[in-house]
């Protein structure tokens, strides 16, 4: 665009001159005229002065020299100079001779005016950054020159320029004329059936009226002056303002709570993405070091049953020999004719020989290496439940990060509740309390919601349920049943597990998921993260994961719910007791 004004300020720079020779002319001729009053000379001169000291030198090049204003619709002559379409005819109308405004030059016929769109679109970027792209209200009684209008009269339905309008701020019946700003449309200010102006507003019909209409067609409706309607729709658009910054806020705000979740997000996966590789980096280390031993093992079993075969059968040989050898001497003898010598080495031949029975081989070996297989199992469980826990004890940490402070609301509280103080811890009494009737209160359920609620981002909280039989913990949205009988489920808002008879733990899913804990929790650490539908329990003193609602969906509030269940005559009296400090 600079070059584009560049260009067109070397093409007009010549004509310069001659253009302020004309300002000059008309200001004399102004400044002589009868008809002229030294407000309609100020109003003259005032556009100029404005406009070459806000816009710089360049907008006197894009002037007309007869309104002494920026060019609208410029049109060119065929001697080369530019002018305002409606003032080049103005000047042209009603003469028989057409020449130029400014160097006189005349032309044997009218010419045919055309719109120069390359200058036309120089001025509108001109009007754009000078802020004049506004079109201007011209006034209707100025006869040569149009002056811009100061006002506009609704009675009149005419436009003044400062001069013209003299007699409305001094006449009496003119001052009480209604007045407005110029606009371009002033049918939309008249009424079009009476032709009056518009100045009573129908809150029944919601449209503008005149006083005519007012007392015809509206006459038993709910009319106000437009000033009064005005002001109240003011205040109005003032609180929708207010709002809708608010809601502007919230958005940024929620805007930056998700990029620093995503943030940290990433941080968390990039984390567990490297404990994950390092457990099982572990793991396969363990794997392939008891592999090793086991076969290190095995290979010393296989070759001492190898030496241990070779020596048995070395034995087996040598006692196969002795026998070969002792058969050969009873067959002889059983032959002999010596009975005394048969009779005195019997005894000798008489007697079994010493030999090894196969049965002596053990089969120990393999017994000896499923114990010792079994035993690097149990190795590889204890290493595997180390680094888990190892890495729910991280998460733990990572969660606590978003702990907030808690505190019981007891407008929401059933009757059988006893509240602390301090709102930090509930317990369930034998004795109804007479308390107001309340839409927010638990009426038959011993529940009791914080007076904290989240609809955003991540939260944690803890709870100690020491020497408790039965609790119910969790989070639940706004608009969730507070009267008679609750089944708490995701669908209806409740996302809690609970303790029942000391031991039997359950998710509340549909349907429910029972659950085997290594230990029964003494503190019980909640962790919500809105965005990603995540409800999480954890066992905060052995630092174990208890249970996970995932993949949900939250479009309210979620408040933190608390049930410490029935009494149970004093089995049951402990109070649930929401932790101050998270260690």
């Amino acid at each position: 665009m600079t070059s584009l004004l560049k260009i067109l300020s070397d093409n007009l720079r010549p004509h310069l001159i001659l253009t302020n020779k004309i300002k000059e002319e008309k200001r004399a001729m102004a400044e002589s005229s009868p008809k002229q009053s030294d407000a309609r000379r100020k109003s003259v001169n005032k556009p100029l002065t404005t406009l070459s000291s806000s816009s710089g030198p360049l907008s006197e090049e894009l002037q007309c020299s007869i309104c002494l204003d920026v060019f609208t619709d410029p049109v060119s002559t065929p001697c080369g100079h530019n002018f305002c379409k409606s003032c080049l005819n103005q000047c042209w109308n009603n003469i028989q001779i057409y020449s130029c405004p400014l160097c006189k030059e005349t032309f044997k016929r009218r010419p045919n005016l055309k719109i120069n769109t390359a200058l036309r679109e120089v001025v509108l970027l001109f009007k754009g950054n000078s802020g004049q792209s506004k079109s201007e209200v011209l006034c209707d009684i100025c006869d040569d020159i149009k002056m811009k209008a100061l006002k506009m009269c609704l009675e009149c339905q005419i436009s003044y320029c400062q001069t013209h309008l003299e007699p409305h701020q001094r006449v009496p019946k003119l001052k009480k004329h209604k007045l407005i700003d110029p606009v371009e449309k002033l049918e939309d200010y008249i009424c079009q059936k009476h032709e009056k102006p518009l100045e009573l507003f129908c809150r029944d019909d919601q449209t503008c009226v005149c006083l005519l209409c007012a007392v015809t067609d509206h006459k038993t409706h709910n009319t106000v002056s437009v000033e009064e309607e005005s002001r109240e729709r003011k205040s109005q658009l003032m609180k929708i303002q207010t709002d809708m910054q608010q809601m502007i806020q919230d958005r940024m705000k929620r805007i930056q709570d998700l990029k620093c979740s995503a943030k940290l997000r990433k941080e968390v996966l990039k984390k567990e993405k490297a404990e994950s590789i390092e457990l099982f980096t572990d793991l396969i280390r363990s794997i392939e070091r008891c592999q090793s031993e086991l076969l290190e093992m095995m290979e010393q079993k296989q070759k001492a049953a190898e030496k241990q075969a070779e020596e048995l059968i070395k034995a087996l040989e040598q006692e196969i020999t002795e026998l070969k050898r002792r058969d050969t001497e009873l067959e002889q003898l059983s032959h002999t004719e010596d009975h005394l010598h048969l009779l005195q080495i019997y005894p000798s031949l008489s007697r079994p020989a010493h030999t090894s029975s196969c049965s002596e081989i053990s089969l120990s070996d393999t017994h000896v290496s499923v114990e010792t297989l079994m035993r690097f199992l149990t190795q590889l469980k204890e290493t595997l439940d180390e680094k888990l826990s190892k890495t729910v004890s991280t998460e733990l940490k990572m969660m606590q990060r978003y702990a907030v402070d808690v505190t019981l609301d007891p407008d929401t509280a059933s009757p059988y509740l006893i509240l602390s103080d301090d709102g930090k811890q509930v317990a369930c009494g034998d004795i109804e309390l007479k308390l107001k009737n309340n839409p927010k209160r638990f009426d038959t359920c011993p529940c009791v919601l914080a007076k904290e609620g989240f609809s955003s981002g991540r939260f944690y909280f803890e709870v100690q349920v020491k020497r408790k039989t039965d609790w119910d913990l969790g989070v639940a949205r706004e608009s969730i049943n507070r009267k008679g009988m609750i089944i708490a489920v995701p669908e209806d808002g409740y996302w809690a597990v609970a303790l029942r008879d000391e031991n039997q733990y359950e998710a509340y899913e549909s349907p429910s998921v029972f659950l085997s804990l290594r230990v029964n929790p003494q503190v019980v650490g909640v962790f919500v993260d809105y965005e990603e539908g995540l409800v999480s329990f954890y066992d905060v003193e052995s630092r174990s994961h208890i249970y996970s609602f995932t993949g949900q969906t939250f479009t309210e509030k979620l408040f933190p719910i608390f049930s410490p269940y029935n009494n149970k005559k004093g089995e049951n009296a402990a109070p649930l007791i929401i932790s101050h400090q998270i260690k």
